[in-house]
């Protein structure tokens, strides 16, 4: 009893950022100004560290993906075989994070586990929304080899300069100390366990498909991240907010090896 008075004491001592949800949530939805999504090019455009500033996207390299797709392909044939899953791998990554102290913490950095994939590229998204849709009713194991198809043909779908996500807990009553960081200052660390390993630093845009200024490839790419989350999962009773994390420079973070031990890969050390 005696450590919670003196840590409830420190903590309303100090200046602890207390985030005011009215200032992130207006009108029921978020909407963020901090990243604008890029156009047909590779730069972005994001407020980081209070400052706008231009960013080039980084492409994940051959070896990012053969490791990604050979992980994911034997995760689908786990579970039509019906193996037990494996926590490690391309679709649990480890996000930091870094912002704004929460009302509970004495820290502005966080970390966290999110279930990520592909981002589809602007050009075929429409198209392989269509086809998730219409399939959407058909049973499990028709639906994975869908998106095991898919990954067959990564390059005709998908955007290789980052990963897509949810956030699946933050809304106008709780906002996650995640969200609250990614929201004031869209940066993140992404990092991969296992062997090899990798890890990524993105631009990190937030689409809520609740909000109706959202057009183009933003608003599909929300639609998209709930579509595939729910054809995967099982249907939700509502939308989440999309998290976009673009790439901007690639590591290799396999231990063990001269060339990698966390250096970076992409764009290539001068």
């Amino acid at each position: 009893m005696k450590y919670s008075i003196l840590f409830f004491a420190i903590m309303t001592s100090l200046n602890v950022f207390s985030y005011n949800p009215d200032e992130l949530f207006v009108n029921g939805y978020y909407h963020q100004d901090e990243v604008l999504t890029p156009d047909e090019g590779i730069i972005i455009k994001a407020k980081v560290d209070g400052e706008y500033q231009n960013y080039v996207l980084a492409a994940f390299p051959t070896s990012f993906m053969d490791w990604n797709i050979k992980k994911r392909k034997q995760a689908i044939s786990d579970i039509i075989e019906h193996k037990p899953p494996h926590l490690n791998g391309p679709h649990n990554g480890v996000v930091a994070t870094y912002g704004y102290k929460r009302n509970d913490s004495l820290f502005a950095l966080n970390n966290s586990v999110k279930g990520m994939g592909f981002i589809p590229r602007r050009d075929t998204i429409k198209e392989l929304m269509t086809h998730l849709r219409s399939t959407q009713n058909e049973p499990y194991n028709v639906k994975l080899d869908v998106i095991k198809d898919l990954y067959e043909n990564v390059e005709k779908w998908f955007d290789l300069h980052g990963q897509v996500s949810l956030e699946l807990y933050s809304e106008r009553k709780f906002l996650t100390q995640t969200f609250i960081n990614q929201a004031y200052n869209p940066v993140s660390t992404v990092v991969y366990l296992d062997i090899p390993s990798y890890k990524f630093k993105a631009i990190t845009q937030l689409l809520d498909p609740h909000d109706p200024t959202l057009t183009g490839y933003a608003r599909d790419l929300a639609d998209y991240a709930n579509l595939i989350h729910s054809y995967f999962h099982g249907e939700f009773t509502k939308e989440f907010i999309a998290v976009i994390y673009w790439a901007i420079e690639i590591y290799d973070n396999s231990p063990g090896r001269l060339d990698a031990r966390g250096l970076r890969i992409v764009p290539p050390m001068p």
